[in-house]
């Protein structure tokens, strides 16, 4: 009798064990299963970060490259202007000794009147190029007149006109700079995905032509 109950009372303990062990087991899985999960989370919520900020970060980039396109461009513009208003002054300046040479002065004329009425950014630059080409025939030609190239007003205006050019050629530089770093962005990768995403191109350079690149020399 002692010994069936002793019996029943290991068989009793085995089960208890044995069912204390299955329980352990499922603990243990489910455990490592909500590790499992969180470590899954935790690496989707990172890769949605980094995706949020890659958007953020080159979002941002293009415009700042872009304002930075447009400024340049402004400051073309500028002195483009600048340049123009100049020319009439000029030309003051100029024809009372230069009698004979009345077709450069309506060249130098007629190329200000280009300039001025240019409706957009691009037919400006061109027209100021041709200006600044006419320019130089006057500082080239002022070289047979010395009274000219004496007056005080005249070499003035040589040396506005000069510097001015300088900002011009800087400004063209500047822009295509910008230019540079902002077709790099967009064609390299991952720019290139998020410029995909954005809508952005490659952008022109500002193409400088021959007769432009000729840039008088001016003595003083």
């Amino acid at each position: 009798m002692i010994f069936k109950i002793n019996l029943l009372t290991c068989y009793s303990s085995i089960s208890e064990l044995r069912g204390f062990n299955v329980r352990k087991v499922y603990k243990l899985k489910f455990l490592l299963g909500f590790m499992a999960l969180s470590i899954l989370l935790w690496l989707v919520f990172a890769l949605v970060l980094v995706v949020v900020l890659a958007i953020v970060y080159y979002f941002n980039k293009f415009v700042l490259l872009g304002n930075r396109i447009d400024n340049s461009l402004a400051q073309i513009d500028v002195q483009l202007k600048k340049r123009a208003d100049l020319v009439p002054n000029l030309v003051n300046a100029v024809k009372g000794y230069m009698k004979h040479e009345r077709g450069v002065i309506t060249e130098v004329t007629n190329a200000r009147k280009a300039l001025v009425g240019a409706g957009n950014l691009p037919a400006r630059v061109k027209a100021g190029d041709k200006l600044q080409a006419v320019l130089g025939k006057i500082f080239a030609i002022a070289e047979n007149y010395p009274n000219l190239k004496a007056n005080e007003n005249f070499l003035q205006l040589q040396q506005e006109l000069s510097a001015i050019e300088d900002k011009v050629a800087y400004s063209r530089q500047f822009y295509n700079d910008s230019i540079l770093d902002y077709n790099n962005s967009v064609q390299t990768f991952p720019g290139n995905i998020f410029a995909g995403m954005f809508g952005k191109t490659q952008k022109e350079f500002l193409q400088i032509p021959a007769a432009a690149r000729e840039v008088p020399k001016v003595e003083f």
